[in-house]
């Protein structure tokens, strides 16, 4: 959680869910999300609804200027509460290794990213995991109550809606049709020690009345924006150009549990191997197996899904990191031969790093086109090679008497990796990333003191309207995109010019002023900051403009028609 308030929001999504959850705190509007003057079907409002108590604070601008801290904590506290959880149910387990989990877990670069950041899929893998361990504890056994977990499950479906209750379904049918061959295990024991029909009515009554509210004061806007085009067409069809490959997930297994993919393939083809061996899957030795399930739920449903994502994959890390660990515990010849693969896998990791300013320059994003100078300032290459190389060799030596010694030594040497290397890191993203459109916000609170609209030319940044605290209006470059504009400007109610308005601000790349369609449109450069510049637009320029297009092109506004990203 360090650093979560100095480093600012970082575009596209995270400061949508920032403004609509200081929409919600400000005008005590906690139903519906509210985006940049318009609503926010995407997500259910659980996180919204915690960042929005962290934004009504007393003071919270002043001790939160950036408005990231508030943001970020639900996501950071809640991968906290998931690396404890995973150490207390590993030291119940085999307290032998009841460290490498939350290590694991914790330095995977998919959930260190995920953990800082202002948006859901944290909070839905702490709660999703949470749920998903104490039904097992429960079935297994254990003296915990059976509520718990159906109270976290529907939280989880108040924070990503119904794809929570469809991975706990899967994975708990996996687990039941995986050990059905080596164990009879009947329906009846799994509905007496779960509680199957109380645990789905009290999951129901806790997620659904904010369905139904949303609902009756929406009506088919949010069915059909939630339900329609967030959930069954995001699976059924690719949006908003999220288009990968079917194996896309089976790589992002291999990249986001590194060192260890050979690791946890190994755990993962022994836990659904054993079952043939009579593995009672009422019995706490079934981890492996339900671990297993949980994670080819989560393969299985989003390779399925037309649109992907990397974040789809988080509820799946927990799983990983479980199978990892419980591999890694086995002391026969074919484990240290992939433990020790794995060792050689992060020294492999560090010549990579060691040849990064070779690759660097192949990045292709104007944004971070000053990462290279930034990085040779830092000494963060030569110092994660030192770490990583060290690491490495301590572990080789520490093979000879204990492969789980070699696995926590890498994973120590990641640890280290986290104050030398990942925070510089993401001050210098934020340096180049963030901060020029903090401070082209700056510029437009400055120039504009009432509560104008605020244009955005040729890109979509949504932390322009989070720290300009104005509605933008976002829009193309082309000719369409003009005759759109102006229109929007006339007539759409919440980016609508007073009357006898005669300019604008414009927030753009620089290159915009070489366009000869926009420049007899535009002032003299006002700022400059990274690569955007702020214009005043002449709005009678542009209504010539318009006219001209309509007129010569038979343009017309075409920004009435449904679009569902639109913010």
């Amino acid at each position: 959680m360090v650093d979560l308030g100095s480093i600012g929001l970082v575009d596209e999504t995270p400061p949508l869910f920032a403004a609509s959850a200081r929409h919600m705190a400000e005008t005590g509007d906690w139903l519906i999300p509210q985006v940049n003057g318009l609503p926010r079907y995407d997500k259910p409002p659980l996180v919204y609804w915690l960042m929005a108590g962290l934004y009504r604070l007393s003071a919270q601008a002043h001790w939160d200027p950036l408005g990231s801290w508030s943001a970020a904590l639900p996501s950071a506290l809640a991968s906290t509460a998931v690396v404890l959880l995973l150490a207390l149910v590993t030291f119940w387990w085999d307290r032998r290794i009841w460290l490498l989990p939350p290590l694991l877990w914790g330095l995977s670069p998919l959930v260190m990213v995920w953990s800082r950041i202002g948006v859901s899929d944290a909070l839905l893998t702490a709660l999703l995991t949470a749920s998903l361990l104490t039904s097992w504890l429960r079935f297994v056994g254990c003296r915990w109550p059976w509520w718990p977990s159906w109270v976290l499950l529907a939280l989880a479906v108040l924070t990503k809606g119904p794809v929570a209750l469809v991975l706990f379904g899967i994975t708990w049918m996996g687990f039941l049709l995986l050990c059905r061959q080596s164990y009879t295990t009947p329906w009846l024991l799994i509905t007496r020690r779960l509680r199957l029909l109380n645990g789905i009515v009290l999951c129901l009554a806790i997620a659904l009345p904010w369905y139904l509210a949303a609902a009756w004061r929406d009506g088919s806007s949010f069915v059909e924006s939630f339900f329609g085009y967030h959930n069954l067409q995001r699976f059924t069809a690719v949006v908003n150009h999220h288009h990968s490959p079917w194996w896309f997930y089976t790589a992002l297994l291999l990249v986001s549990s590194l060192p260890w993919s050979g690791v946890l393939l190994l755990g993962l083809g022994r836990a659904l191997i054993t079952t043939s061996q009579r593995v009672n899957p009422a019995g706490r030795e079934s981890l492996p197996q339900f671990c297993a399930c949980w994670l080819l739920a989560v393969l299985v449903l989003f390779s399925c899904s037309a649109t992907k994502l990397p974040s789809y994959w988080l509820p799946a890390t927990p799983a990983a990191s479980l199978l990892v660990a419980m591999a890694a515990s086995e002391r026969d010849l074919l484990s240290r031969w992939t433990i020790r693969f794995g060792v050689l896998t992060s020294l492999g990791i560090a010549l990579l790093v060691a040849v990064s300013p070779f690759w660097l320059g192949w990045l292709n994003d104007p944004e971070l086109a000053g990462l290279p100078a930034s990085l040779d300032r830092l000494y963060v290459v030569p110092i994660a090679v030192v770490v990583l190389t060290a690491g490495a060799v301590v572990a080789l030596v520490l093979m000879r008497r204990c492969s789980q010694s070699a696995v926590l030594a890498v994973q120590l040497s990641w640890l280290l990796l986290v104050p030398l290397v990942w925070w510089p890191l993401l001050r210098v993203g934020d340096a180049l990333r963030s901060r020029p459109l903090r401070a082209m916000a700056v510029e437009v609170i400055q120039r504009q003191p009432l509560v104008q609209p605020l244009v955005m030319a040729g890109v979509i940044k949504p932390s322009i309207h989070f720290y300009a605290r104005v509605p933008v209006a976002y829009e193309g470059t082309s000719a369409q995109a003009q005759v759109d504009l102006y229109d929007r400007l006339l007539r759409e109610p919440r980016v609508r010019v007073p009357d006898g308005t005669q300019r604008l601000l414009l927030v753009a790349p620089l290159d915009l002023s070489e366009r000869r369609s926009w420049a007899s449109m535009l002032s003299p450069l006002l700022a400059m900051h990274g690569r955007y510049g702020l214009w005043w637009l002449d709005l009678d320029a542009l209504g010539r403009r318009a006219d001209a297009l309509q007129r010569r092109q038979s343009l017309r506004p075409r920004w009435q028609q449904p679009r569902p990203e639109r913010f």
